[in-house]
Formats: structure tokens, sequence, C-alpha cells
């Protein structure tokens, strides 16, 4: 495990190292979205009862943080490395698949945990935030970050250009985590929007996360951890399989 602790902490270190823009600057934008949305929908209704639009906007935003966060990590790192040619060092040292894999989740992983639990505490000056289901909060945090950091790995190593990778960022995972209901309930949709938000695998992260602060959410949190567990599955194989082939990475 010397080779998968070593890449690993190299991982976080590079992220560390430049915490101003890697901590600071999604806390802030992410609070500024709370600010912002939280004063002009004021005099909403609750969304759930006794929950107000405020507090309903934080676990959204929080795993919206997350996300992003967790996926700009890893595929910021080898979309670098491919670049600047440093790459091959990692790939002639004698790791697995599955170590080079889980160094690069895991890092990204602390990077959007870390996010969202600065993010939380700092809402927490100003709205009570209950968190009724700490377990589910921790279940849909860990698998959520786990997928985002996975498409990081799959975009860094498909992407040739930084431009390439600005794509990825911008037409998939912002869309994804926008109309995933980080700022409202799916339930307030009209038809076919209702609809069509279900096949957005980010609503069931964002529901499942939500319903373990408030227990309630707009669809069986069970059905959330199935369908967020299948997609965190398939994508472990999808990029398992990328990375034995060599695709993109070794020429």
């Amino acid at each position: 495990m010397i080779g998968f602790r070593t890449l690993l902490i190299k991982e976080i270190m590079r992220f560390w190292k430049v915490s101003f823009q890697t901590i600071l600057a999604p806390l802030v934008s992410t609070l500024l979205y709370l600010v912002v949305f939280a004063h002009v929908l004021s005099t909403h209704d609750d969304v759930y009862p006794g929950v107000s639009y405020g507090v309903f906007l934080i676990p959204g935003l929080m795993m919206m943080a997350m996300l992003q966060n967790s996926f700009a990590n890893s595929s910021s790192s080898l979309i670098q490395s491919k670049v600047t040619g440093n790459l091959v060092f990692v790939l002639l040292t004698p790791l697995s698949e599955l170590e080079f894999y889980w160094a690069y989740v895991v890092a990204a992983m602390v990077r959007g945990m870390i996010v969202g639990t600065v993010v939380v505490l700092t809402a927490l000056f100003f709205f009570k935030l209950p968190f009724d289901n700490p377990g589910w909060i921790l279940l849909f945090g860990c698998l959520s970050t786990i997928i985002a950091s996975t498409l990081g790995i799959i975009a860094g190593i498909a992407a040739e250009k930084f431009d390439q990778m600005a794509a990825w960022q911008n037409f998939i995972i912002l869309p994804l985590t926008f109309l995933s209901g980080a700022f409202y309930s799916i339930s307030s949709l009209s038809s076919p929007w209702d609809v069509i938000s279900r096949f957005n695998p980010f609503l069931y992260m964002i529901d499942g996360f939500r319903y373990g602060f408030f227990s309630h959410s707009d669809v069986s949190p069970w059905f959330s951890l199935f369908i967020v567990g299948s997609v965190c599955v398939i994508l472990l194989l999808v990029t398992l399989s990328i990375l034995k082939s060599g695709w993109r990475l070794r020429g």
C-alpha cells in the first residue's frame, strides 16, 4: 500500500497548497447562492413542514459544492499531469488500477468533504439546521463524492486539452447539479419536467442527502440509495476497464 498512500498524500497536498482557491473560493460562492436565494425567497412557504426555504437550501448547496469540487479535483489533476507530461512518472510505478483509482478518488472525496463541512458549519451561524439521520448524510455524501470524482477521472483521461476539460464541467456537471433539485423540490415541478428530472442521477444524490437532515424527501431514500449505489458501481467498473486498457494514458 506504499504506492497508494504516496499518491494519495501527493494528491491531497496538491489541492491543500492552493486551499485559497480550492476551499475558500467554493465556500464564498456557495454562501452567496444561499444569501441571495434565501433573501429573495424569504417569504416562500415552508418546503417541508417546519422547514423554511433558507434551511431547505443548505443541504442542496452543500451537496452541489461537494460534487463540483470532487469532480474538479480528480479531473484537473489528471489533465494537468497529461498536458505537462509528468503523468508518465505515475504510470511507471508498480501501481495497480485499483490503487491508482482509489488514490485519486479518496483525495477528491477529501476535498469535497472539507468543502461541504465548511459550508454547513458556516451556514449554522445563520440557520438552525436539523441532523435527523446523520448516517444517511454520511452515506450519500460518500457515495456521491465517489461518483463525482470517478467522473472526474473519466473526464481527465478522455480530455486532451484544457478546453475539452472545461466542456465536461460546463456542459455536463454544471447542468446536472443545477437541475437536480438543489434549489427546489421536484414535487413543485409541473409535467413533464418532474418526470424528466427523475432521469438525472444527481437528483437522487441530493434528495437522499437532504433526507438525512429533514427526514423528508421527494423520493424514497431507499430507492435513491439503489440508484446512487448502482451508478457508483457501474462507473467504478467502467473506470477500472479504461485504466486497464491504458486508453489515452499510454499514448
